[in-house]
C-alpha cells in the first residue's frame, strides 16, 4: 500500500468514532443532552444494547474452533504482566496513595467494550470484530479483579475482602459478560446439534427470524449510542496539582502499554510456536490495548476511596490523545503488512 492509503485507511478507520464521541460532547455542552439524559443512556447501552451487539457477535463465530484460545490466553497473561510493571512503576509517579492505584489502573485498563470492539469491526471486519469480542469476554472479568487490587493495594487494607466479594459478583451479573456467554452457549448447542443430527437443526435467523432481526436492529446502534453518550460524559477541568499524573497515566494508556503489548505479540508469534497472530486477530489486539481508558474505572475509583477526578480526567485526556496514538499504531501495522484493512 503507498503511503497516501495507509493515511486514509487510518483517518478513516479512527475519526467516524472519535466524530461521534465530539457530537455527544458538544450536544451536552449545547444544553440538548441532560446530565439524567446522559446517566440513562450509558445504563442503557452498558445494560442492554451493548450486550445484544456483543452476542450478536459471537453468535455469528462458526465454531469453537475458530476462537484462537491460545492467543486469547497470552494476551490474559500479557494483561497481568503489564499490571505488574504498573505496580513497580505507579508509586514512582506520585506519593498519594489515593492516587497510585488510579495510575496502577491506567495501565491495562481500557475502553475495549465500547470503542474497540467498534474499531476492530471497522479494521477488519466481523471476523475481527468477533475474535475482539471473545477477548472482552475474557479480559472485563480479569480487568476487574485487577481493578480491585489496584485500588486497594495502596490504601488500607480494611473492606479489601468485601471488595473482592462485591466485584466477583459484579464480574457475574455483567450484562457484557452474559451476552457474549448466551453466544458462546448458542455455539455450544449448534455443534452439538451437529454430532447428534450431523447438521444444524435450529438457528435463530432461520427458525426465529423476527426475534433476530430486532436484535439485530438494537445491536446496530449500540455503537453509535454509547460513543454518543460517551461524549456526554467528558468534562475538561482544570488539571491543578495532577498535572504530573495526568500525563504518566495517559503516556502508559496510550503508548507504553500498546507498544509492550503489541511488540511482544509480534515477537512471540514470528520467533516461537507459542502463539499465531493474523491479520484478522491484530485488530483485536488494538482493541484490547491501544484504546483509553474505560469510562467505569473513574467510577469504580471513586467508589473505592481513590481520587476519582484524577480518574475522570485520565479517561478524557486518553480519549483526546488516543485520536493520534491508535491512528500511528493503526498506519504501522498496516504498512509493515502485518495488518490488512477490509
Amino acid at each position: 500500500m503507498t503511503l497516501l492509503s495507509v493515511f486514509s485507511t487510518g483517518v478513516n478507520s479512527i475519526f467516524p468514532i472519535m466524530l461521534l464521541i465530539l457530537f455527544g460532547f458538544v450536544l451536552r455542552q449545547r444544553g440538548f443532552l441532560s446530565e439524567e439524559f446522559v446517566r440513562i443512556g450509558n445504563r442503557l447501552s452498558f445494560q442492554y444494547l451493548l450486550p445484544m451487539k456483543l452476542f450478536l457477535n459471537t453468535y455469528k463465530i462458526g465454531s469453537f474452533s475458530d476462537i484462537p484460545w491460545r492467543l486469547v490466553l497470552f494476551c490474559m497473561l500479557l494483561m497481568v504482566a503489564i499490571f505488574g510493571l504498573g505496580w513497580l512503576t505507579a508509586p514512582l509517579a506520585t506519593k498519594d496513595p489515593r492516587r497510585k492505584g488510579v495510575l496502577l489502573q491506567s495501565t491495562f485498563r481500557s475502553n475495549t467494550a465500547i470503542i474497540g470492539v467498534t474499531l476492530a469491526g471497522i479494521l477488519g471486519g466481523e471476523p475481527a470484530e468477533a475474535v475482539s469480542s471473545i477477548m472482552t469476554a475474557m479480559c472485563i472479568p480479569l480487568m476487574n479483579v485487577l481493578a480491585v487490587i489496584s485500588l486497594t493495594v495502596f490504601l488500607h487494607p480494611q473492606g479489601g475482602e468485601g471488595n473482592l466479594k462485591r466485584v466477583a459478583r459484579n464480574v457475574i451479573r455483567n450484562p457484557l459478560i452474559r451476552g457474549i456467554a448466551l453466544g458462546l452457549g448458542c455455539i455450544l448447542i449448534r455443534e452439538a446439534e451437529e454430532k447428534l443430527f450431523g447438521r444444524v437443526v435450529f438457528t435463530l435467523s432461520g427458525n426465529l427470524p423476527f426475534f433476530y432481526t430486532a436484535v439485530s436492529q438494537l445491536g446496530s446502534i449500540a455503537t453509535a449510542f454509547a460513543l454518543v453518550v460517551l461524549g456526554g460524559q467528558f468534562s475538561f477541568s482544570a488539571a491543578g496539582d495532577m498535572r504530573r499524573e495526568i500525563i504518566v497515566g495517559t503516556l502508559w494508556r496510550n503508548v507504553i502499554a500498546p507498544v509492550l503489548s503489541l511488540g511482544t505479540v509480534y515477537l512471540v508469534s514470528t520467533y516461537t510456536n507459542l502463539i499465531t497472530c493474523t491479520s484478522v486477530d491484530y485488530p483485536a489486539l488494538i482493541a484490547l490495548y491501544a484504546t483509553p481508558a474505560a469510562v467505569s474505572s473513574a467510577v469504580m475509583a471513586g467508589q473505592m476511596g481513590n481520587d476519582e477526578q484524577l480518574a475522570t480526567q485520565i479517561v478524557v485526556w486518553t480519549s483526546v490523545c488516543s485520536v493520534v496514538t491508535m491512528f500511528i499504531i493503526i498506519c504501522c501495522l498496516i504498512w509493515t503488512g502485518l495488518m490488512i484493512p477490509i
